[in-house]
């Protein structure tokens, strides 16, 4: 499977120097992996799609909004490996489709769009009762959660670590990774060793609400992990919730890839690097630390969000 898949490169970004204090962020480039199964994204389906493979199952089943990275993602993923996708879509449908909702229809993806009361219902329940809902009659079903996170999808996001110590002759300081549903963050968690001690690792909240570190302590309850390194929720930088973005991000992001030549998405990197070079100017990470900062994809996003904003302006 791992075949249509490449080791995303590690990238020394900058050294940053502040008030005399330096500090080296390091970018791991995950939106390199794959043209369209990328980010994030692929990390929690490749050991979903072994399993439904395994099953002998035919269609993949999600839930996600009109924007979604999982979708997409999924729809991609199925095109590749012949799967049938089907999503279940937040919300009432709007003509034309948006460019995330349009590429997961070409790649074959069957839209069923429900009220956000019964979308916040069928998340809730089995695949019998989900597939009656839509009225859907169909056997070898693999149903994905929304976003992605489960126990397989925690197991590939723990695969970054030992993966970036391959790619460096020293361990890290500080991981830096933005935090929607908390499976990215937490599967690296899950990753750390001894080795990994003096670490910290920081998700960056792009949602609103103290929550998250509650979110991700069960995940790693799940899996039955205690983390080898000491971690935190940095709640300051969602500047008002999910998708949520202001003038100054906007600039940021702006600057940020005429500055290093590559693109950041609006809703999780564009905070996550705003949050870091923040935090770095109110010297909040301890002298000469190396920061690796996850750049989770998502790009294919920000055609849709772009004419949002336009629409607004």
């Amino acid at each position: 499977m791992a075949v249509f898949f490449q080791k995303s490169p590690l990238h020394c970004l900058d050294v940053w120097t502040f008030n005399g204090n330096k500090a080296t962020i390091w970018v791991k480039r995950d939106d390199l992996i794959h043209p369209t199964v990328q980010g994030n994204k692929w990390r929690k389906l490749k050991y979903n799609l072994e399993n439904a493979q395994n099953q002998g199952s035919k269609t993949l089943l999600t839930f996600g909004g009109a924007f979604s990275n999982h979708l997409y993602a999924v729809a991609a993923a199925g095109q590749l490996f012949d799967f049938q996708t089907i999503a279940i879509v937040r919300g009432e449908k709007i003509l034309p489709l948006n460019p995330t909702l349009q590429f997961a229809q070409a790649a074959g993806m069957q839209l069923h769009f429900v009220s956000r009361s019964d979308y916040r219902m069928l998340s809730n329940q089995s695949l019998e009762f989900i597939l009656n809902f839509i009225n859907l009659s169909l056997s070898k079903v693999y149903l994905l959660p929304e976003g992605g996170t489960n126990d397989l999808a925690l197991r590939g996001c723990s695969e970054i670590i030992a993966e970036i110590k391959t790619q460096l002759d020293f361990t890290p300081d500080v991981y830096a990774v933005a935090v929607g549903t908390g499976g990215t963050f937490a599967g690296m968690l899950s990753g750390m060793t001894d080795a990994d001690t003096h670490c910290k690792a920081i998700g960056y909240a792009v949602l609103k609400g103290n929550f998250l570190e509650q979110t991700v302590q069960n995940l790693l309850n799940q899996q039955k992990v205690q983390p080898t390194c000491a971690w935190t929720i940095e709640n300051a930088y969602h500047l008002g919730g999910y998708a949520k973005i202001n003038a100054a991000l906007l600039q940021f992001k702006e600057n940020f890839e005429q500055k290093y030549g590559f693109e950041l998405d609006y809703v999780y990197t564009s905070k996550l690097f705003y949050g870091i070079f923040q935090d770095l100017q109110q010297g909040k990470f301890p002298p000469n630390s190396h920061i690796i900062a996850m750049h989770t994809g998502g790009l294919q996003g920000n055609l849709g969000f772009s004419q949002k904003i336009q629409k607004k302006q």
